[in-house]
């Protein structure tokens, strides 16, 4: 049962990994990663209804390791969106603020919540009987009132705890990017961050472009095929004002995709196909 629940996890993973390098704008990445997490999260129940739990053992290990790892996805992915929605307009010095202000209720949760922190982090297990069954909810083990609120046949009293803290540490790596983001702005002296006119931006996906480079580099159309990937790359985040990232690992996950493996390359054939179809119709 468990590898079920596993492998149900790696697809998720895989897909949501797909999102995040195909969908460049947050919000869409954001509300997409939560559908698809939403539709795992959902075949989690359907899988423990038709297969229940056989001992206390195995109820523990599912609502403290296996769903929270699920929920924490759903919780992180609503909250990006919630913050990226709710950001004022202003400079720099007030979206840092209100970074910030994000970082400190994440503090403010974990300082409510110490002494189960300390429990969970130091992977004790002397109340999981309690935390992690259902039906053994105590008002004394510090409940969160939505308890009462959700399927006592797919919760503890616990399990949304977890979650909340592993989410908690994807929100943290998340706020403390964006701060850094802003904080380079804040080196580059003033420079202007508006392109100037004329300029050709690159709307497509990043993974697109990516795509685009290594052909292009097989190609060898650049420097009689002695450009290296290094230098192309630096060409095209030049003349377009994009950041490739770490493209190399893009290119493996290119690599290993389950349909198409030139997807966007593909679609330009099929786009300039068309474009000659309709120009000799005319």
């Amino acid at each position: 049962m468990s590898d079920n629940y596993n492998q149900l996890y790696e697809d998720l993973e895989e897909k949501l990994r797909m999102i995040d390098l195909e969908e460049d704008n947050l919000l869409k990445k954001s509300e997409q990663s939560f559908q698809m997490v939403l539709i795992a999260i959902n075949q989690l129940r359907e899988g423990l209804t038709k297969n229940p739990l056989d001992s206390q053992a195995s109820e523990i290990l599912f609502f403290k390791e296996i769903k929270p790892k699920f929920v924490s996805k759903l919780i992180y992915h609503l909250s990006v969106f919630n913050i990226e929605t709710n950001k004022p307009n202003g400079g720099i010095k007030v979206r840092r603020k209100y970074y910030q202000n994000e970082l400190d209720k994440l503090k403010r949760y974990f300082d409510n919540n110490l002494e189960f922190y300390r429990y969970y982090r130091t992977h004790s297990n002397y109340l999981d009987h309690k935390y992690f069954v259902r039906g053994k909810q105590d008002i004394r083990l510090t409940l969160d009132s939505f308890f009462f609120e959700t399927d006592p046949n797919f919760s503890t009293s616990h399990d949304f705890k977890v979650s909340n803290i592993l989410a908690n540490d994807l929100l943290n790596v998340y706020l403390e990017d964006e701060l850094n983001k802003l904080d380079m702005r804040d080196l580059s002296n003033g420079k202007s961050q508006v392109e100037p006119k004329g300029k050709m931006a690159w709307t497509d996906s990043k993974v697109a472009l990516i795509e685009l480079m290594y052909a292009l580099h097989a190609r060898g159309v650049f420097n009689h095929g002695r450009a290296d990937l290094k230098e192309i790359s630096k060409c095209l985040e030049d003349t377009f004002g994009v950041d490739l990232g770490q493209y190399h690992r893009t290119f493996l996950e290119i690599r290993i995709r389950k349909t198409g493996r030139t997807k966007f390359l593909d679609s330009l054939h099929e786009s300039l196909i068309r474009r000659m179809d309709e120009a000799d119709e005319k």
